[in-house]
């Protein structure tokens, strides 16, 4: 059996596109774009989300986040809603967003997302919610 070595990026790359190529064989379609929205007041960043499209119609948000002093004033809706306006115009019809207990989990169930997985670590005391929302 074969050692386990640290790869290098030229590595890492080589098995991403392995996988692809693998992919392929089920994929029958690719679409690509991402989406990254953000809110400026008084210049300042306070706000931002950060999702791409991945495979089978699927927009991945993989980072939604408001300047906590921001947060309950309707800016993550503006934002959420922004972005599944534009997952649909890029050819998504689901959307994908992960958030721990402590983050927006209630936010995403009250604007439509259902819950498809959960898991509980016990010994750090956090729950990870995976959702979904077909759009």
């Amino acid at each position: 059996m074969g050692e386990i070595i640290q790869l290098s990026d030229e590595e890492s790359e080589e098995i991403d596109k392995a996988l692809w190529e693998y992919d392929k064989e089920h994929i029958k379609y690719r679409l690509e774009g991402s989406i990254r929205l953000g809110i400026r007041e008084n210049g300042r960043l306070i706000a931002g989300l950060n999702a791409y499209m991945s495979s089978f119609r699927i927009l991945y948000i993989d980072t939604l986040f408001v300047c906590k002093e921001y947060r309950r004033k309707g800016y993550a809706r503006k934002l959420l809603t922004e972005t599944e306006r534009r997952a649909k115009e890029l050819g998504a019809d689901l959307i994908r967003i992960d958030s721990f207990d402590f983050q927006g989990k209630d936010f995403y169930i009250a604007m439509g997302y259902e819950v498809v997985g959960k898991y509980r670590c016990e010994e750090d005391g956090f729950e990870e919610y995976f959702f979904v929302r077909r759009i």
